[in-house]
């Protein structure tokens, strides 16, 4: 006996016309609307996608508009519509109609739900690791991981926590969609306290993905969850899924997930997640590593100050102790040379002069920053004085009386190191006579040269000089604002060191009838 999704018999037209149209249209889900737009035939493929059976489709009002002013033309439109499902789940449909005679239509439809939310999350990884790589700030990098976790998925929150040691304390470093939730790890340690069984701290141990289902239920009524029974309530969720983040085979941290009611966490779901707890590990791991690379800096700049502390300002005071012994011997000697005296106290007083620069050279070297007050280019013009004053070489530093930029505070700290590490290059290895400073503002971007006319390449050396850990220290400070750093030798000889910095134009100053909107 067949069903009624068998027959293939609508009032007005032939068997033969029916099937002539359903093979046209050729598909997954086949099905004849009526001119109502209510099922009147569907196939097996239909039943299938749309996820009841067939007695009840037929006369069920389907999801595919008809009130197009011209129907005849979307035999090659492909359009979108979407069907919820008796679980009360979404599926994105992409179907097309044809126009059949005596008022019905033949549409062909398929399920693209998976394929529209892979898009969709591959489109999340590119813009999560787009803010890796740009964003200054760990928290505010992870924040922008979770927060596009929950825009693309069924998932009505996401936490991204990171422990050092199993024995301290979790720390928060990205959230979203729980509200206010400053105090969540205070409030989770006194859960941890009072025996809650925390399945993340599984994922961590084990280093495994942990899948919860109905976890909400059970947390809601179990006391000793009680501490965080009102930020886990207010998003809507049921099931749980935590992804540990991994680096270099360590487990360091995990992504939360808790997936609203009637989202089961499926395979598709779980690689979503492993991908972005990749981009997390990769964030974590880049802020560690400049943590590392600035302490080393400061490291080799501490070490620098000492050496240059040693070989200028102790010597001289040295020189000066003599100087002052020999003045002494001078004035008790019984029969006192004054112009010996004068000229005694004259190699003191320059002594004296020439210490003072270096220690003053020193401490702004230490404290450069004054920058706030006198600005990155006064800044630069300071210390490239003090170095000339030790007779080093020729500095020219070069910018527009107007130039005017809006870099952070850090960020110039960062360019005046780089400056600082550039020019201190080439008193050590260039053997050159004159440098030139140039600073300019190209199309919203800092642009900072220093070109020496030095030896450039040494022929004998393995590796350029410039090729240092200051160089990488260079380039690392320049990255880390999302800037570019060029080093290499200048088409006219001598070497070149580039720093271009982003983001550098001011805002333009808003008009009164911009206020007043």
């Amino acid at each position: 006996m067949k069903s009624r999704a068998d027959e293939l018999s609508v009032p007005g037209l032939d068997a033969d016309s029916l099937l002539r149209a359903l093979v046209a249209v050729s598909a997954d889900g086949l099905a004849v609307l009526d001119w109502h737009g209510r099922f009147a035939v569907v196939n097996a493929a239909a039943v299938e996608v749309l996820g009841l059976p067939a007695d009840d489709l037929i006369g069920h009002p389907a999801p595919f508009p008809l009130d197009d002013a011209d129907l005849a033309g979307l035999r090659d439109c492909r359009r979108r519509a979407a069907w919820l499902t008796p679980d009360g789940r979404r599926r994105d449909l992409e179907y097309r109609l044809v126009p059949l005679a005596g008022g019905a239509y033949a549409v062909w439809f398929s399920d693209v739900t998976d394929v529209l939310r892979q898009q969709e999350r591959l489109t999340a990884i590119t813009r999560a690791a787009s803010s890796v790589a740009d964003a200054g700030s760990l928290r505010a990098t992870l924040d922008a991981v979770a927060n596009e976790i929950v825009m693309t998925t069924n998932i009505a929150a996401v936490q991204i926590l990171a422990i050092d040691d199993p024995r301290d304390e979790l720390r928060v470093l990205g959230m979203a969609g729980f509200g206010d939730a400053a105090d969540f790890i205070e409030r989770l340690s006194a859960c941890r306290r009072l025996g809650a069984h925390v399945r993340f701290m599984d994922a961590i141990q084990n280093r495994e993905p942990v899948v919860v289902l109905n976890r909400k239920p059970s947390i809601l009524v179990d006391p000793r969850w009680a501490p965080l029974h009102a930020i886990m309530d207010h998003p809507d969720w049921d099931s749980f899924v935590s992804m540990p983040v991994m680096v270099r085979g360590r487990a360091i941290g995990t992504i939360n997930a808790y997936y609203v009611p009637g989202e089961d966490p499926g395979p598709s779901s779980l690689a979503f997640l492993e991908a972005m707890a990749d981009h997390a590990a990769i964030a974590i791991d880049i802020a560690a590593h400049l943590a590392r690379t600035r302490s080393q800096a400061q490291s080799d700049e501490r070490r620098r100050l000492a050496r240059d502390l040693h070989d200028s300002v102790v010597q001289q005071l040295f020189s000066m102790r003599m100087q002052a012994e020999a003045l002494r011997s001078q004035v008790d000697s019984a029969d006192p040379d004054p112009a010996r005296m004068r000229g005694r106290a004259h190699e003191l007083a320059e002594l004296s002069q020439s210490a003072l620069a270096d220690l003053r050279g020193l401490v702004f070297e230490l404290h450069p920053l004054e920058l706030a007050e006198r600005g990155l280019v006064d800044a630069v013009r300071a210390h490239a004085a003090s170095l000339e004053a030790r007779g080093a070489l020729a500095i020219d530093v070069q910018a527009p009386a107007d130039l005017e930029f809006d870099l952070a505070i850090e960020i110039q700290e960062d360019l005046y190191r780089i400056v600082q590490e550039a020019l201190h290059n080439v008193v050590k290895h260039a053997r050159a006579h004159a440098v030139n400073v140039r600073v300019a503002l190209v199309d919203g971007a800092l642009t900072i040269d220093v070109t020496d006319d030095g030896c450039g390449l040494d022929p004998g050396a393995e590796r350029a000089p410039r090729t240092t850990l200051g160089l990488v220290s260079m380039r690392e400070r320049a990255e880390r604002w999302g800037g570019q750093l060029f080093a290499g030798p200048h088409p006219a000889g001598g070497w070149t060191v580039q720093v271009t910095m982003p983001g550098a134009a001011r805002p333009a100053p808003r008009t009164e009838e911009a206020t007043n909107r």
